[in-house]
């Protein structure tokens, strides 16, 4: 249930940054001062802890959605359904270890 849960979370956040998305890059043909400024705004340690948070979420919508693949045209799927699980969470792990610490080296100084 928990996995159910987590897709339908992230799926909503990753639709929620792509709106937030379309709309800051529309500025760009209507003010590109405005756009300017808005972007500027965005490069800070809190959003750039909101974009690991982004790729956390589409890392883990995008594995479980393979999950959810499997399950239902596998016909063996349901059988290994918690087993695909913590595959999921494991490539999701080495996937984000892979990741974070050269994103947060960027975010906060460290080249």
């Amino acid at each position: 249930m928990w996995s159910w849960v987590a897709h339908r979370v992230t799926g909503f956040a990753i639709f929620f940054f792509l709106l937030v998305h379309v709309l800051d890059t529309s500025l760009v043909r209507v003010a590109p001062e405005t756009y300017n400024a808005v972007i500027g705004t965005y490069k800070n340690p809190v959003m750039g802890l909101g974009e690991a948070g982004l790729v956390a979420a589409i890392v883990f919508h995008a594995f479980n959605g393979l999950r959810i693949v499997l399950i239902d045209f596998w016909s063996k799927g349901v059988k290994y359904q918690k087993v695909l699980f913590w595959i999921v969470l494991g490539l999701f792990v080495v996937t984000m270890a892979g990741f974070l610490p050269r994103h947060l080296m960027h975010v906060f100084g460290g080249n």
